[in-house]
């Protein structure tokens, strides 16, 4: 079969393997080729990292494209991050050189010169962002988008899980309907993914809206090594549990914790990280960019202090292009050590080359995560190598009994155990009501056709794969609300236009993303642009950015720019941060068990073994396997409720909506989604955990957890919607009733 999925390849493909060394096809290669070539099907290829997923892919379609080229863009590749386009047209470069098959990215940071090229003579491969994709659906007259897609053959969508339940990707697949009109015969889709729990619910996001059927094929995989370590560490700043984490209830903007660290403090947990990536190609990945630029610009220091090279980079979104770009093309050069930290802008499939390992500081969110960051070493043949750096704050012995808990430790080891028991991953559930993204289709298709009937405007909208189930009656109530303030105006002969207010938001180059922007400082010294801040300091005032120290030397506030010279220390930064990222409650289930069970995990060095040890027996000591709340001190109790992000949130609104008077209830505390610590009045209060699994087992839908007077406006485009559709959404798509009554159930806590 190998050899005949190699014969059946083009010519110039097969010469592109015999010079590159390739011994054989992959699975994974083999499999694509057998979809491709004998069926008519789309095709979903989940397979792990470094499988050689995107050649399986390109391999069969290009040969496909040359046998029979196409009188238009023949393949659109649909990329979540424009680090991975880039890292994808290198590679597709390489290979099409003899092909004269033309590939073009096409995103913000490619050239206008370079797409005017493509668009006088659009054949071969587009890669392109959905938020570029939007531009095009906007901005190109439909004579102009039928002479550029009219022959596409293949929508290749890399990393879907990335785009999945969330209006990213749902935008995706209202761009792939509305395109469908200008194409002669509908595309076959081809979907990539290394972290995929639910293959059935993939296909049936991947085939939307086509009347084709979906092929999963199964690839072997070779069992590669994996070597785990986790080590704690206590810290000396004091900080309160729940700011450990950019976690936040949806909604709440809130800074990104401070670094650790000072200029003159050295860290252990920053010394045992340098330690393992000192003279190693090695990938540091921490929650949020604060924590990016503290690795860094400690590392740094800690380098400088013991006469080491600097080796350090930072990656991620608010880092400038050019300084990405140097540390991408860092951590590929072979044989020269190299040490990036970043947020998920390297998770994603961008080959960086061969790396030793990859450290984790604090627990990631999700299984899905880790296993993305773990696939990033590990290739051709080496095994995978992950540390994972668990850090706490210091015990002072005035903690209470939830503050003296490890939570990242804990979580850290549920989610490998979750991995490695179960080959578990997070499923990914739809969004009910996106009505942000409702209004942004709304718009887009409005400022796209210039004037359409609202009859039209509601088949056009409605129909889309996302809104197939939005009540009519609604839609009318949005349009009404538009018109009411501007974004949507209606003419004489009853046709709908973009309103006067509306055309400022369209018209912007922010409009084409659905997710939310943050106006931004852009951060330069006298050579080049650093990258950007949100909160700037004052004249004179430090932080830290790309891992180095600045101060401010000048300022223009209407241009939005900082002029700054690198200093000696080290300096704190801040981004203004909302969390998009729920933890399941699968995991925190998880973490009880790594509490209660007797298990050795061998993969514990020595401080989280004492660390796991110590709290197990504190754990023993108030007999937190018997019941998820205990009493604290005289009228306080801590609710362990071992659920994820969503059913925390709903129980919060649970016992602020119906149980402050029913259950006595002064305030309620805690850190989302770990614990909650509930004050009671005075008064006979020994029949609290009995009356709150009652409570919790009335009769309450999610709609009764949210008040007449709320609108919860959580994205970026909520501020135009109604309110009692906002408190609709967020009833049906923030809050879980079910999940809670599961876990407060009449027999008690499972």
């Amino acid at each position: 079969m190998t050899n005949d999925a190699f014969k059946r390849l083009a010519p110039f493909i097969q010469e592109y393997i015999y010079t590159h060394g390739w011994t054989e096809l992959r699975s994974v290669q083999i499999e694509a080729c057998r979809v491709i070539f004998e069926t008519d099907a789309h095709l979903l290829l989940a397979a792990g990292t470094a499988s050689g997923k995107t050649e399986a892919a390109f391999l069969p379609v290009i040969t496909l494209l040359y046998e029979q080229p196409a009188t238009s863009i023949g393949v659109l590749y649909i990329g979540p991050i424009k680090a991975l386009i880039n890292d994808q047209f290198e590679r597709l470069n390489d290979l099409l050189k003899e092909a004269e098959i033309p590939v073009c990215s096409w995103h913000g940071d490619v050239a206008r010169s370079r797409k005017e090229i493509f668009l006088k003579d659009p054949r071969g491969i587009l890669q392109i962002t959905p938020e570029s994709l939007e531009s095009l659906l906007i901005n190109k007259a439909e004579t102009e988008l039928t002479r550029l897609f009219r022959n596409l053959r293949f929508i290749i969508i890399d990393e879907i899980h990335a785009f999945m339940g969330s209006d990213r990707g749902t935008q995706i697949l209202c761009q792939l309907a509305r395109l469908s009109k200008y194409v002669k015969q509908p595309p076959r889709r081809i979907g990539l993914s290394a972290t995929l729990g639910d293959y059935s619910s993939a296909e049936t996001w991947l085939r939307s809206e086509t009347n084709r059927p979906v092929i999963t094929p199964e690839v072997k995989s070779n069992q590669r090594k994996v070597h785990l370590a986790l080590e704690h560490f206590y810290i000396c700043e004091q900080k309160h549990p729940a700011t450990t984490r950019s976690q936040v209830q949806p909604g709440n903007e809130i800074l990104e914790a401070p670094p650790r660290l000072t200029s003159n403090v050295k860290s252990q947990h920053y010394q045992y990280i340098f330690d393992r990536t000192k003279s190693r190609k090695c990938l540091i990945f921490t929650n949020n960019r604060t924590e990016t630029e503290a690795v860094i610009a400690n590392l740094r220091q800690i380098a400088a202090d013991e006469g080491h090279p600097d080796i350090y980079h930072v990656h991620h979104g608010s880092i400038a292009a050019k300084l990405r770009q140097a540390a991408e093309s860092a951590m590929r050069e072979s044989d020269t050590p190299a040490v990036t930290a970043a947020t998920v802008t390297l998770e994603m499939g961008i080959d960086i080359g061969q790396l030793e390992r990859v450290i984790q500081l604090d627990a990631p969110f999700s299984v899905s995560s880790f296993l993305q960051r773990l696939g990033r070493t590990g290739r051709r043949g080496a095994p995978a190598d992950m540390r994972f750096v668990c850090t706490e704050n210091e015990l002072l012995g005035e903690e209470s009994l939830p503050e003296r808990m490890p939570w990242q430790l804990l979580q850290c080891i549920a989610i490998i155990q979750l991995y490695l028991e179960e080959r578990w991953i997070e499923p990914i559930k739809p969004v009910q009501y996106p009505l942000s993204l409702l209004y942004h289709q709304t718009m887009s298709i409005l400022a796209a056709m210039g004037d359409i009937s609202p009859a039209e405007l509601a088949a056009q909208v409605l129909t889309l794969p996302a809104f197939q189930a939005m009540d009519s009656e609604d839609y009318r109530q949005l349009l009404r609300y538009l018109i009411s303030i501007d974004h949507i105006q209606q003419t004489e002969q009853d046709k709908l236009i973009v309103g006067t207010t509306g055309e400022k938001i369209v018209r912007s180059f922010q409009f084409y993303a659905v997710f939310s922007d943050t106006k931004e400082y852009v951060v330069r010294d006298d050579s080049m642009e650093i990258g950007t801040i949100v909160m700037p300091p004052t004249l004179g005032g430090r932080f830290t950015l790309a891992g180095r120290t600045w101060e401010v030397i000048d300022m223009e506030p209407k241009a939005r720019t900082l002029w700054v010279k690198q200093v000696e220390g080290i300096a704190n930064s801040a981004w203004q941060s909302r969390s998009s990222s729920n933890i399941h409650t699968k995991i925190l289930a998880r973490m009880r068990r790594v509490l209660l069970e007797d298990v050795e995990y061998s993969y514990l060095q020595k401080g989280a073994k004492e660390r796991l040890k110590a709290a197990r027996q504190l754990a023993r000591i108030n007999q937190i396997d018997l019941s998820n709340t205990i009493l604290l001190e005289d009228r306080v109790y801590c609710i362990f409720p071992w659920m994820g992000t969503v059913a925390y949130r709903t129980l919060e609104r649970w016992l602020n909506f119906f149980g402050r008077e029913a259950l006595n209830i002064r305030s309620i505390g805690g850190a989302s989604p770990y614990f909650m610590t509930v004050k009671l009045g005075k008064g006979k209060n020994e029949s609290f955990p009995d009356e709150l699994v009652k409570l919790c087992n009335r009769e309450i839908s999610a709609l009764d957890l949210v008040g007449e007077a709320e609108a919860p406006k959580l994205q970026k485009y909520d501020e135009f919607i109604p309110n009692n559709l906002l408190r609709k959404a967020f009833a049906f798509d923030y809050l879980d009733v079910g999940e809670v009554r599961k876990c407060f159930c009449d027999d008690g806590f499972d």
